[in-house]
């Protein structure tokens, strides 16, 4: 506690830093093992390439902004890295994807939570998200490209509850 502010400050991550508005924060680096999925590259160069390198949401085209967004996760052991298990998304989709803000139906319409619907925070969420409530998704050009209907079916179901 401070106590001539009659404040305290808790820590919610494990940098250990105390830090305030007024705390000089040093520069320093830590390493770290991580685990990496080794398939994570080859998934999403074949993801990125059936959708035409473009975001199957909003149709942005730079790649650099794109991600290989897995509809059922890679931890699920159906997960598998295969394109019917993947969409192409832009960072800000793929984000809402995963928070489950945005969802995908079986039938390839784009749905977005009643929360955000209901929110107003600017252009980013009007244009960005609010705005593709009920598009179509932009599907692969080939057929067995397609996301499984069966996996957006159960990833769906816990968008929606």
């Amino acid at each position: 506690m401070l106590p001539d502010q009659r404040q305290f400050v808790i820590d919610l991550d494990d940098s250990g830093v105390r830090a305030s508005p007024t705390t000089t924060l040093d520069k320093r680096y830590v390493e770290r093992l991580v685990r990496q999925r080794v398939h994570q590259p080859v998934f999403r160069a074949r993801v990125l390439s059936a959708y035409g390198k473009r975001c199957a949401i909003c149709t942005l085209t730079y790649a650099e902004l794109l991600d290989a967004a897995h509809i059922l996760p890679d931890s699920d052991e159906r997960g598998l890295p295969v394109v019917t298990n993947g969409m192409a998304m832009c960072t800000i989709h793929h984000r809402a994807y995963d928070q489950n803000f945005l969802g995908v139906s079986p039938d390839y319409t784009v749905h977005i939570n009643e929360r955000l619907l209901a929110d107003r925070d600017g252009p980013m969420l009007q244009y960005g998200l609010q705005a593709m409530d009920g598009k179509r998704l932009e599907l692969p050009s080939r057929r067995d490209d397609a996301p499984d209907r069966e996996h957006l079916a159960e990833r769906f179901h816990a968008f929606s509850v």
